[in-house]
């Protein structure tokens, strides 16, 4: 077994599906963290270039709604979802709302049911996005009216997958808020919901997060134990970029926040480690900023509690400089390490500078 252990570990000879899961298990993560279902160039072939946005305005004002601008449609909206991570919030948020707006203009033309509903679920599909980079910026009454907003276009489209993301962004309001009743109860609707989708793997993890904070260990385990099950019966997204998918990396910085809060320190300080390792592509080009803030806090809190305050303030600053931020998320993991600071070097003067920064950082997010 040790010499089959490895060729694994060399990359020869690839384990079993049930010894893929078995190891990804062992770790708290899953098979497709360490077992790459594709090669970088399957990957970039998989790619699908931006709709040519002049050619489909034009389209669209001569009130051309055939299939071919539909699907134009949707590899626009599919581009923006993608931009999410990287494209500054105020920015993606004006082209957001105003494609938003076309969509809106598409319904009151004379279309088929099929096309519709295909236009509901796109307009659907953009209000989420608009609603999370409404959150990310701060401002969350706008964010919440278009959660629901979304929330009514996949019902009447009779999409689940944008029903289940409107029950996640629940969860995330009403976790960033400290609402954790409300987070398990949203949870369990998207969930039943949603089914077997990729959502419903990101509200196990968000009940997981709930759990955690209410100090129940046991539920903590089950949670992340059905999220990562299911992962694993579900086929590897053709863009991880695009924010309404779920993917190893984001499952393993869900777990990782987990972890943190859990106080399982060693375990979160690895997964934070590889949360940042996939928050940059092949260049060096950082195309998950806002993970990677969250993993600088995790080894800042796991740097704090072991007794080093210069590595905890170094990981901790690093977490604030991104430019693009979820700041009500980092606000959020940003006063774990505020509270470990305040109560293991509260008379250290760079420690009460850091805990400054992180007030004046919430207070802009009020």
């Amino acid at each position: 077994m040790l010499d089959q252990w490895k060729r694994w570990e060399g990359g020869r000879v690839l384990p079993s599906g049930e010894y893929q899961q078995m190891i990804a298990a062992l770790f708290g993560s899953v098979s497709g963290a360490f077992f790459a279902p594709r090669s970088p160039q399957e990957v970039l072939k998989a790619a699908v270039p931006g709709a040519d946005t002049p050619e489909l305005l034009a389209r669209l004002r001569q009130s051309s709604v055939d299939q071919a601008t539909l699907e134009s449609l949707r590899l626009t909206v599919d581009r923006l979802c993608s931009d999410y991570p990287v494209v500054s919030a105020h920015q993606l948020l004006t082209e957001g709302r105003a494609w938003l707006g076309r969509l809106a203009d598409l319904l009151d033309l004379r279309v088929s049911l099929t096309q519709h509903r295909e236009i509901l679920s796109l307009a659907g599909m953009l209000a989420l996005l608009v609603g999370c980079l409404e959150q990310d910026i701060g401002h969350s009454p706008a964010a919440e009216s278009t959660r629901r907003s979304a929330m009514r276009l996949g019902t009447e489209a009779g999409d689940t997958h944008i029903v289940g993301w409107a029950h996640e962004m629940t969860c995330w309001f009403a976790l960033a808020r400290g609402d954790y009743r409300t987070v398990l109860t949203a949870a369990e609707a998207g969930i039943e919901a949603a089914g077997a989708q990729s959502v419903s793997v990101q509200l196990y993890a968000q009940q997981a997060k709930a759990w955690a904070r209410i100090g129940n260990r046991g539920r903590v385990e089950l949670s992340l134990e059905r999220g990562r099950e299911l992962l694993e019966t579900l086929p590897p997204p053709m863009d991880p970029s695009h924010h309404f998918v779920v993917d190893p990396g984001k499952f393993d910085f869900y777990s990782m926040d987990v972890l943190r809060r859990s106080g399982s320190n060693r375990l979160a300080d690895g997964l934070a480690d590889e949360v940042l390792a996939t928050s940059t592509d092949w260049s060096g080009r950082l195309v998950a900023p806002m993970r990677a803030a969250e993993a600088y806090v995790t080894k800042g809190v796991v740097a704090a509690r072991s007794g080093d305050l210069e590595g905890a303030i170094g990981y901790g600053r690093r977490a604030l400089e991104g430019t693009r931020q979820s700041v009500p998320s980092l606000v959020m993991v940003g006063q774990e390490l505020g509270q470990v600071l305040t109560e293991k070097y509260g008379d250290e003067q760079e420690a009460q500078d850091y805990v400054e920064e992180l007030r004046s950082l919430a207070a802009h997010a009020a």
